[in-house]
């Protein structure tokens, strides 16, 4: 269920597996508007090919950092052609229940039709259509404006070659408020995606907020909106629950692989589809039930569920934080180790990995920001608050 890049990976991976499949969503050959970004090396090899690559990303907190790692901007008809399989059934509907019986399950569509099937994966997004649906409570969400315009317009923010991770320097005129920094990836030979981002927030900055201020921040550099070649807008959670597991398996962004510190969610889909297929079609020969639990464990084994709830705890400390230290407290992460970074960045990153970059990052924060952490029981960077995760 659901035709976005997790869906459509989910789909051609289990027919490459040997199973019929179909693909249900409510507009299958529409294509994605959306932009994906991801590090090149977290990507399957095939796919980075087809996407446009920097070799370095800035950073700045409240100084200017460098990475020296590639950073790839996906091309979305290129890899819906590589993801687009010919044997895979589509039907073009919207799912809204399904029923589950011992020798398979029946989706049922919003007109009513109903589906067979031996196994059903939620890859319907952050409206988990078939695994509970929204959660209850006010989501953290990240939101954006971005404006697309030529390379020599967005020369002022990046160069060739680099793009912008993070920039949390202050839009001019902003006056107080929940702070947002700019992203800025190359989107091809010729075109720049600058992107004002409040990475994550309970409730969510309005659009229209993030507007005025990257409409402020271009114009400070000389870029007004004549120079827009288009615009994208972005919102979606960061802090979904990992859902239960159940006959239903989740995948992609409706099974939290949102990664809270990025938003990326792209990556570990392409890279866990082939698992997800082999887990089902292997559970297959015993039964239905089997296969939905072969596929939820093989996505969300201890360790792994361990380091989401690490991740979420990093999450509930930035947002228990005062907006004008928000800045300084990415200062503390853009200063530690390649190494750190990448092991808390990573949407396959072990619990082991994110323990440390956590703890290497509270010591390297002020005491300021410290003592609001432990004040708010967040003190996420001692040794002792990894103990006891599992049932948080």
């Amino acid at each position: 269920m659901g035709g976005g890049p997790a869906g459509r990976a989910a789909a051609s991976a289990c027919s490459d597996a040997g199973l019929t499949v179909v693909l249900v969503d409510p507009a299958p050959r529409s294509g994605w508007a959306s932009t994906f970004g991801s590090w090149a090396d977290e990507l399957p090899p095939a796919v980075a090919e087809l996407s446009t690559v920097v070799d370095r990303m800035l950073l700045r907190g409240t100084s200017e950092h460098v990475w020296e790692r590639p950073y790839a901007v996906l091309d979305n008809t290129e890899l819906w052609k590589r993801l687009w399989r010919a044997d895979v059934t589509e039907v073009t509907g919207r799912a809204v229940a399904a029923e589950h019986g011992p020798t398979g399950s029946t989706v049922v569509l919003k007109d009513g039709r109903r589906l067979a099937a031996g196994v059903v994966v939620d890859a319907t997004g952050p409206s988990r259509a078939l695994s509970g649906g929204r959660p209850s409570h006010t989501a953290a969400q990240q939101t954006a404006v971005g404006w697309i315009v030529d390379s020599a317009t967005a020369a002022p923010f990046c160069g060739p070659g680099e793009g912008v991770f993070m920039d949390w320097s202050s839009a001019p005129r902003t006056k107080g408020g929940w702070p947002t920094f700019l992203y800025a990836v190359r989107l091809g030979p010729d075109r720049v995606l600058l992107e004002e981002t409040s990475l994550a927030r309970r409730p969510a900055l309005p659009l229209a907020l993030l507007r005025r201020r990257l409409a402020g921040r271009l114009s400070d550099a000389g870029i007004d909106a004549d120079a827009r070649l288009g615009e994208e807008r972005v919102r979606f959670p960061v802090d979904d629950p990992l859902p239960r597991p159940g006959r239903v398996v989740p995948f992609g962004a409706a099974a939290s692989f949102v990664h809270p510190a990025s938003g990326f969610s792209v990556a570990r889909a392409l890279r866990r589809a082939p698992w997800l297929a082999a887990a089902i079609s292997g559970g297959l020969a015993t039964g239905p039930a089997t296969a939905a639990r072969a596929g939820w464990q093989v996505l969300w084994p201890p360790e792994a569920v361990t380091a989401h709830l690490l991740r979420q705890r990093a999450l509930r400390a930035l947002l228990s934080l005062p907006p004008e230290l928000v800045p300084e407290f990415f200062e503390g992460f853009f200063a530690l180790s390649e190494q750190h970074r990448t092991e808390f960045l990573a949407g396959e990153g072990t619990s082991a990995g994110t323990a440390r970059a956590m703890t290497a990052m509270f010591s390297h924060l002020p005491w300021s920001i410290r003592r609001r952490l432990v004040l708010g029981g967040l003190s996420f960077g001692h040794p002792s608050a990894q103990h006891g995760l599992g049932g948080d």
